[in-house]
Formats: structure tokens, sequence, C-alpha cells
């Protein structure tokens, strides 16, 4: 195993020091635990944020701390689930008085995790809801999942939710439209080779030479099929294929679109494959409202990518162009 780390054991406590210390003006450590919050915490007045899960695929979560998104990331070990203690500790450092929205993916320890914390708020007062992302049309069940799992269109979810709740909503408010960007998002991806998780000290997964896998979650768990490696324009048709019969979309409508790199894949490719997405709407007559391409949820040093697709309305498209500062967003 190479990596650039200390020892495994350590790798999620110096990474959140190694994050505090490069933007104090955005983040602060909550002392004693996994979470990092907005550094002017709680934002009185204001509908929070959180969310967070296994370590691995930053810039999520923490990197989206920050005005217009998050109001606080819990951080558990690498590919686990946070535990609801650590989640309690981060939707008391963040309540302002209005309430909190906890955004989880669809993973079997998140929600159980995030629900028990919940639990533990409302006990103590504070008002919490919750929206359950499964954005992940590759499969149906997956190996920690009853459902489809929640990938990187949760990015969507923490922008448009933070936007909505900057503007002094109500949480009923911010619950409802982080629900119809669940409802409206769709993803997909796929691996050209695996990651190693620290502790484990040896890949999760193993592709030959001229294998990819159609369909891999975040974690490394098993997608649709492995085949031989194709060109750029076939693997993107093939995903967004699958997205396009999964979600209604006409001419005249518009959408919004990421291409998430998994860590390992160069942002070269990744324009490559959004090459292919653009022409492909385009030829649909579908409009593309904003376009992301880059590492947003990573899965360590996994080679692949995903494909997401959000449909807009005049609400959604309003609050996802709407301003955002954090540490994974700064223009220089």
């Amino acid at each position: 195993m190479k990596k650039v780390i200390n020892v495994p054991e350590q790798v999620v406590e110096e990474m959140l020091q190694g994050v505090v210390a490069a933007h104090p003006q955005y983040v602060r450590r909550v002392e004693g635990f996994d979470v990092i919050v907005r550094a002017q915490a709680p934002v009185q007045g204001k509908v929070a944020l959180v969310s967070g899960g296994g370590s691995g695929h930053e810039p999520s979560h923490g990197g989206f701390v920050g005005k217009g998104m998050l109001d606080g990331a819990v951080a558990g070990a690498v590919f686990t689930s946070p535990t609801p203690d650590q989640v309690y500790e981060a939707v008391k450092a963040v309540d302002g008085g209005k309430g909190v929205l906890l955004v989880i993916k669809n993973y079997t320890g998140d929600i159980m995790n995030f629900e028990m914390a919940a639990e533990m708020a409302d006990a103590e007062g504070i008002k919490v809801e919750k929206v359950v992302v499964n954005d992940d049309v590759a499969v149906e069940n997956s190996t920690w999942t009853t459902g489809r799992r929640g990938i990187a269109g949760t990015v969507f979810v923490h922008k448009i939710a933070g936007a909505k709740a900057e503007t002094g909503a109500s949480l009923e408010e911010v619950k409802a439209v982080a629900d119809k960007v669940v409802a409206n998002v769709r993803s997909m991806g796929m691996a050209l080779a695996p990651c190693t998780v620290p502790a484990a000290g040896k890949p999760s997964f193993v592709l030959g030479e001229d294998e990819m896998e159609i369909g891999m979650g975040i974690h490394g768990e098993p997608g649709t099929h492995r085949e031989t490696v194709k060109k750029a324009d076939e693997i993107a048709a093939h995903l967004l294929d699958k997205i396009l019969a999964d979600i209604t979309l006409s001419a005249g409508d518009e959408v919004a679109v990421l291409v998430n790199g998994l860590g390992a894949t160069p942002l070269m490719e990744l324009y490559i494959v959004n090459r292919k997405v653009a022409e492909t709407l385009a030829a649909k007559g579908v409009k593309t409202a904003k376009t992301f391409v880059g590492n947003y949820m990573t899965s360590l040093e996994m080679a692949g990518f995903s494909i997401t697709l959000l449909k807009l309305d005049a609400e959604l498209k309003e609050l996802l162009l709407a301003p955002a500062d954090t540490p994974a967003l700064v223009q220089f």
C-alpha cells in the first residue's frame, strides 16, 4: 500500500486537523468529535444543514461547509458511518433556533445512526427533519442499502437546500425543496481501478487490466456488470441511457449536470466525458443551465467517474445558481 499518511488509525483525525488549519475562515472543529461546522455556527434565525458519512469521499462532506451550503459535516471512519453521538454533537453545534435538516445518503448504517441522533436532539428540544438521497440508478439494492444508493447527487441537495436555508425559509420549506431535488436527481457511475482503505491495506476489489465495472458504488460495492474497457463516448452514452430511462426529460426542459471524478481520473478525461453528455442532451433539445466537472464526491483514489443529472424548475434553478462560499468552492 502506497499512501501519503502517517498511521492508518489517525487518517481522519489528522485530515480534520489539516482542514481546519487550511480554512479557519470557513470552519472550526467541535472539540473532541470528528465534526466540523461553520466558523460562525450557530447562525441564529437560519435553518441549519448537517451532512456526513464515512471519510474518503473528500471534498464531501466537509468541503461544502460554508455560506449557502452546509452548516456542519460529520466524518466517520473511512467508508464507515459516523456514530450517533458524533451526529448529535453536530446538530447541537449548528442549531440556531429554527431547526436542523439532516442530509443522509441511503446507506443502512447512515440512516440508523442519523435517525438515532435526531431522536437524541428531539429529546433536547431541537427540531430535526431529514432527507434521504437515493440518486444511483445502477442497482435497486446493494451491499449496504435497501433501495438505491445515495451518491454524487447528494451535492445538489447540499447546494439547493443550503441556498433555501439562507433565504430565511422554515425547516419545513427547506426539507420540501430538498425532497424535490431527491425526486429529480439521478446518477450512475463506473470504475476502472479500485481504491485501498488505509486500515485494510489492500485494494477493495480487483479488475483486470482491460476491465471496467459499470454501476460501481462509491464504497466499491458491485455494480451491474463488468466488461472490456470501452471508449469514453461509449461509456458516457451507456450511463446516460440508464439515467435518461429513469427520469422524464423532454425538449425544452432544463438540467444541471455533474461529471464527478472518483479520485484518480484526470480532469482531461472528465471533460471528454462531459463533451459527450453535452452533445447528447443538446441533440434531445434539453438545455443545460450549469455544468460541474471535477472531484465532488470521491472514493479515495478510485479511478472512474459518475454522471448526475438534475431536472430543474424555476425554483431549483434559482437556488442552484445562488452564491455559495465553502472551502471546496473557493474561487481564486
